[in-house]
């Protein structure tokens, strides 16, 4: 998992819409990467949900906002549209980028095991640095959440 002042992982990652996204190119801009397990399931869609509905404050707080998934793009694309998201959703097929920022972990659900993302939260500085890690994240009020901690940065 990811330490506090540690330098976050660069990376580059397909989005929504067919172009692509590298995490240095979005500097001096705060970042906001929100990892979920999978397009279109219910506390998925919260999230998603969520941010956008909050994409107005996090954009005049000058935050960028990135969901990032396993999903393909193809799948982004019908859950963007299905819910009116307005947050950019990335493609981690191959899961790199999942393993560099510690969320690919090993899950168990009705006694099988299996590897899938930890729904967590990161919060990356201007200059690159991790400002704060939200692990095992809880969606209920979660954006609204981060949100306050992008404010106190």
């Amino acid at each position: 998992m990811l330490e506090t002042g540690q330098a976050a992982p660069d990376f580059t990652l397909p989005r929504d819409g067919g172009d692509a996204v590298t995490l240095s190119d979005v500097r001096p801009s705060p970042v906001i990467l929100f990892f979920y397990p999978k397009d279109d399931t219910s506390s998925c869609t919260k999230e998603a949900v969520s941010f956008t509905e909050l994409s107005g404050a996090f954009e005049e707080a000058g935050v960028k906002v990135f969901g990032i998934s396993k999903d393909t793009v193809a799948k982004h694309d019908k859950f963007r549209d299905k819910h009116s998201l307005s947050v950019p959703l990335l493609s981690d097929a191959e899961t790199e980028v999942c393993e560099a920022y510690g969320v690919w972990k090993e899950k168990k659900m009705y006694g099988k095991t299996y590897m899938g993302i930890e729904r967590t939260t990161v919060l990356i500085d201007g200059a690159g640095n991790v400002v704060q890690v939200w692990p095992k994240v809880r969606v209920p009020g979660h954006a609204d959440a981060v949100l306050e901690a992008v404010k106190a940065m």
